[in-house]
């Protein structure tokens, strides 16, 4: 019983004191594009250099949906067709989430 009460004071001094974390903005609005029948939303996530970050929309999860595609491809097409830029293939990189981070080259 001694210890459960400073251990739960412990406890509401760390959740106090921890700051609020603010929603990340994007620096540009995001733009939908659609390749091979499927939607991605293209965002820029830093300006040096420039990477665009590309999210495939799940569909809710539809199992009546388009058929499944290769979704490296489709990531590569979607940031061509949002930015105009041509992305640079060796600097791509997916994450657990399933989202694609590419640099681009608009030469």
């Amino acid at each position: 019983m001694t210890l459960r009460l400073p251990l739960l004071a412990l406890a509401a001094a760390a959740t106090l004191t921890v700051a609020p974390s603010a929603p990340a903005i994007a620096k540009e609005e995001t733009k939908s594009v659609v390749v091979l029948s499927r939607t991605w939303a293209v965002t820029q996530v830093a300006e040096e250099p420039v990477i665009y970050r590309a999210t495939r929309d799940n569909n809710n999860l539809n199992p009546f949906g388009p058929p499944p595609r290769l979704r490296t491809l489709q990531a590569i097409a979607a940031i061509q067709q949002a930015t105009g830029c041509r992305p640079i293939v060796a600097s791509m990189y997916q994450n657990i989430s399933g989202q694609f981070f590419s640099q681009v080259s608009c030469n």
